[in-house]
């Protein structure tokens, strides 16, 4: 058993001595994986907000965009990518005049629980507003 346990020992000796090495980057390439893609669904009224949280299984770029708003398109509303914390959304990105089309980008820096929020921003929604968003996430 112990000479099992002596190349992993050097082996992990090595790996330290790599990484501590002047002029080696440490961090260690990843799978990036396949984007996960969610398209979510809902209806918006004025002075109204919505909120879905969401998973990522691992550091990269999370981007939501607006898809479609029904029945006016031309409408604005507010975009927001934040964190979740089991209750709230906290907002770290947020755009308040966001029409179709429009994105916000962030990214996660490891595995976590993330959120995507569409809010009235300015409380003038004409009426309620069908909305379709897509989130892209690690």
């Amino acid at each position: 058993m112990f000479t099992k346990l002596i190349p992993a020992a050097v082996l992990a000796f090595a790996l330290v001595q790599t990484a501590c090495s002047e002029g080696i980057n440490p961090s260690v390439p990843t799978d990036p994986g396949n984007p996960v893609t969610d398209t979510l669904t809902g209806t918006l009224t004025r002075n109204g907000a919505d909120t879905r949280p969401f998973s990522v299984t691992r550091s990269g770029s999370v981007t939501a965009t607006i898809a479609s708003l029904a029945p006016d398109n031309t409408v604005i509303i507010g975009l927001s990518l934040g964190t979740w914390n089991g209750t709230a959304c906290s907002a770290v990105i947020s755009n308040d005049s966001a029409t179709v089309g429009t994105s916000v980008v962030g990214a996660a820096d490891r595995e976590g629980r993330l959120c995507v929020r569409v809010y009235d921003a300015d409380g003038t929604l004409p009426q309620p507003t069908d909305f379709e968003l897509t989130v892209v996430h690690p």
